[in-house]
């Protein structure tokens, strides 16, 4: 289990008003693992995103970022340096074919995501990194189909597809199994366990089979603090964890 740290925060606070979201909250996240953060709904586990991801600013504490103190780093900076989310709710275009999404995805990697007007031979030279990213979430039979048809579970790898083309060392995923049917869900974890091989992989998730299944280490929030932290066996064995989560049948 890899030990170093892709991911620190150190006293991670944020108030909204008089109400504290998230409170003293520090946490690492070694390179090249799985890690999830659980809890039930109301705990900070989005808030937590939104602030690592830069679309909040916290109102202390720090976050460091492959040893680069990124606190007050925009959203979009952050990106550029490897750390990308992958949102709940599936963004595509949908007008688009799949191919084209993910060529859309490469250009803005590339800085040209407002190059429409170039000719698709100009853009050729990207269709090799589309290929193998298609291959990669096994899209490539719907390669040329519009994404607005792709069943949602395929949708959501897209999504992924797209996230992936901007080359993340640190992969955050909001929820990935939602909505999804058994089937989707078992191929959706194992394409997280695939892109694990040479990334670290953040992950929000209330599907407690597949926390248990993909996770190295867990973290349980509960009112924006840290409950427990551990392997699924450690942190499945805390009293306040099985009363207030695993007992009541969710994360």
């Amino acid at each position: 289990m890899p030990t170093e740290p892709i991911l620190t925060t150190d006293g991670l606070t944020k108030r909204f008003g008089g109400f504290t979201a998230v409170k003293d909250l520090t946490l690492s996240v070694a390179k090249g693992s799985i890690h999830a953060l659980i809890g039930p709904n109301g705990a900070g586990k989005t808030t937590v995103f939104n602030l690592l991801t830069k679309t909040l600013q916290p109102t202390s504490g720090r976050i460091v970022y492959n040893g680069e103190d990124i606190t007050r780093r925009r959203p979009y900076e952050v990106a550029r340096i490897g750390m990308v989310r992958s949102f709940q709710i599936s963004a595509v275009f949908p007008r688009l074919t799949v191919r084209e999404n993910v060529r859309l995805a490469l250009q803005d990697k590339a800085g040209e995501s407002y190059a429409f007007w170039r000719s698709g031979r100009s853009l050729a030279r990207l269709d090799a990194r589309v290929d193998e990213l298609l291959e990669l979430v096994d899209l490539s039979p719907y390669a040329d189909d519009p994404a607005v048809r792709l069943p949602y579970g395929r949708k959501r790898a897209l999504e992924i597809a797209t996230t992936i083309a901007l080359e993340p060392n640190l992969l955050l995923l909001d929820e990935p199994m939602a909505g999804l049917s058994r089937e989707d869900i078992q191929r959706v974890a194992d394409l997280i366990r695939r892109l694990s091989v040479d990334r670290t992989i953040l992950m929000v998730e209330h599907n407690l089979s597949v926390v248990a299944d993909l996770s190295d280490r867990i973290t349980v929030l509960t009112r924006g603090q840290i409950l427990a932290e551990g392997s699924y066996a450690e942190v499945s064995r805390v009293p306040a964890v099985q009363e207030a989560y695993l007992g009541g049948g969710h994360a």
